[in-house]
């Protein structure tokens, strides 16, 4: 990836330039259905078409399964993507060059040279590969791999190989700096130049681009450490990297799930024996940017952990991660080993059948959770179960809004009687959920007015011509109107898909979104009648709201003389 920021205005041309609907039928063949163009939608299952592209509004939606956005939120959601690897790829199909911005981390390093260091992994991975197949020394990691039953096949899909003793004839094919600019050879503290890994066998490490971005390696001797992984370079950071991603998705794009376990030859034994869901973490906790990146290709997490008190911590760790990320529909479980065993040890033990049944059957998050703290959430002693219940409202506060997050509340109330639950913050909380459940069959007239804004952003000549006093506006809703009045008349977007590239991350981008995917049921030729009449009815309501809260306060208390001439003015225009 090209270091420092791509510009905004860039992000905008690229959207202008870019056509959806030739976009998307270059993945998802589209057929032409009156204005609109519809397939069966690429994110669920389904027999009839309901999966509709409209080209004037340069946005997609799916009324089967939801899913809406723009280009680059159909890249990002199709293809698995990050949000700057949408844009490059975008940029690729519209045949442009993205600009960057100078940034903090800027490496200095161009595209062009990118690619070299890219080839460059690729060519020591070859290097190492020859070396474990053809030299003498590379039998020795030849010997280690057949002792641990790793079959020739899999030693080959994963280009295992061999990093000998003698790492200076990597300088024979290789230039220095280049090998240091990818971690491969250090510089201590006298200046001199060092191999990282030596006498080891070795694992390449590749992104979910297929590019290798580094490696990992085991020892084949006493040396310590036993595993040693690359260093964070320009190619490679660990936190963000998955060992074996690339070879699930290789094997099923999406699979019905993703196994979690700690180590290279875990993976490899699993995927041995036809579990090729299977991954692992770099020698690091699981982090957060770990699980998204996991959940974009699986809705069902399994975390192998060790059954010692390092693997139950490990495993309370990962819960923690997790749980911020719990959004509707996403399951996560905890698979925990017996005593002596890890998962490429207990695979060869009991077969692959037993072990899936193991993971299938392996306790999901919620029973985990509440399993942590049932003791002491029935603890007679007040002072213990008051400290559990504490602790768990803490944690289930993290979880996102919606279903499951209701239904982790209601578990919490059976365990400790409803009248502990009711608690202020708890009202508030089922306050906040009776809101957020309400569905109305029809969009409130705020929302009407605002969906239908967001979907034609033109209609702001219409707002304009009525000159309104923004400050004045009282209705449910009105920061959000303003918030989008004023993006729109900042960026002035040409459709619905540049507006809500421009909100994207914005903190209501969950509704923006919402409103936008909104079925209006109003023809084309019809949008701007039936907007001016809804913004008419707004101002009315609006004002009718300002008059009456204004009538209150003046029993209550003298107005100011501003607020009289408002008053007066309200009243007479009635």
């Amino acid at each position: 990836m090209v270091a420092g920021r791509i510009p905004q205005g860039f992000i905008q041309e690229l959207l202008v330039r870019v056509d959806i609907v030739s976009l998307i039928d270059s993945l998802v063949p589209l057929k032409k259905a009156g204005s609109n163009f519809v397939a069966r939608c690429p994110f669920h299952a389904e027999k009839t078409p309901s999966f509709s592209v409209n080209q004037k509004k340069q946005f997609y939606h799916c009324f089967g399964c939801s899913v809406s956005g723009n280009a680059i939120g159909f890249l990002i959601a199709f293809k698995h993507l990050g949000f700057v690897e949408a844009i490059e790829e975008l940029a690729d199909f519209a045949g442009m060059d993205i600009p960057r911005e100078a940034s903090a981390d800027n490496t200095g390093l161009s595209k062009s040279e990118l690619s070299r260091l890219f080839q460059v992994m690729e060519q020591v991975a070859n290097f190492y590969v020859k070396q474990l197949r053809s030299s003498d020394h590379g039998k020795k990691g030849v010997a280690y791999l057949k002792q641990r039953g790793i079959e020739g096949v899999i030693a080959q899909d994963f280009l295992l190989g061999y990093a000998p003793e003698n790492w200076r004839i990597l300088l024979d094919q290789f230039e220095q700096h280049e090998l240091v600019q990818v971690g491969l050879l250090g510089i201590n503290d006298k200046g001199d130049y060092y191999a990282r890994f030596r006498n080891r066998v070795m694992f390449p490490i590749r992104d979910k681009r297929s590019r290798i971005v580094g490696f990992g390696g085991r020892v084949l001797d006493d040396a310590l450490p036993k595993y040693l992984n690359s260093p964070d370079t320009v190619l490679f950071h660990k936190s963000r990297e998955i060992y074996g991603l690339h070879e699930v998705i290789k094997a099923n794009a999406r699979p019905l799930r993703i196994l979690v376990v700690e180590g290279y030859m875990d993976v490899l034994a699993l995927h041995q024996l036809g579990l090729t869901y299977s991954v692992a973490t770099l020698g690091t906790a699981i982090s957060q940017s770990h699980v998204e990146l996991l959940f974009r290709f699986s809705p069902e997490l399994v975390f192998c952990f060790d059954g010692d008190n390092a693997g139950r911590a490990a495993a309370w760790k990962a819960l923690s991660v997790v749980i911020p990320l719990l959004k509707d529909g996403r399951v996560v479980r905890f698979m925990t080993l017996p005593q002596q065993h890890d998962p490429d040890s207990l695979v060869r033990d009991e077969g692959a059948e037993r072990f899936v049944d193991r993971m299938v059957y392996a306790p999901i998050f919620s029973d985990y959770f509440f399993a942590h703290y049932e003791n002491d959430l029935k603890a007679t002693e007040i002072e213990i179960r008051s400290r559990a219940i504490k602790e768990v409202r803490a944690y289930l506060a993290q979880l996102p809004l919606g279903a499951f997050r209701d239904e982790m509340f209601e578990r919490l109330s059976g365990f400790i009687k409803r009248q502990v639950v009711d608690s202020d913050s708890d009202l508030a909380y089922q306050s906040q959920q009776k809101t957020y459940r309400r569905k109305s069959p029809r969009p409130s007239l705020p929302s009407l007015v605002m969906a239908m804004l967001l979907q034609n952003p033109w209609l702001i000549d219409i707002v304009e011509q009525k000159e309104l006093d923004l400050e004045q506006l009282e209705f449910e809703g009105v920061d959000k109107f303003i918030s989008i009045l004023q993006v729109i008349t900042e960026y002035k977007p040409a459709n619905c898909g540049l507006l809500t590239e421009i909100f994207r991350g914005h903190a209501d981008q969950a509704i923006i979104d919402k409103l936008v995917s909104l079925d209006l049921l109003i023809p084309e030729d019809g949008v701007e009648v039936e907007f001016g009449d809804a913004l008419d009815k707004l101002l009315v309501m609006a004002r009718a709201v300002s008059t009456d809260r204004l009538l209150v306060r003046a029993r209550e208390k003298e107005l100011t003389p501003e607020e009289k001439k408002r008053l007066l003015q309200m009243l007479a225009d009635k």
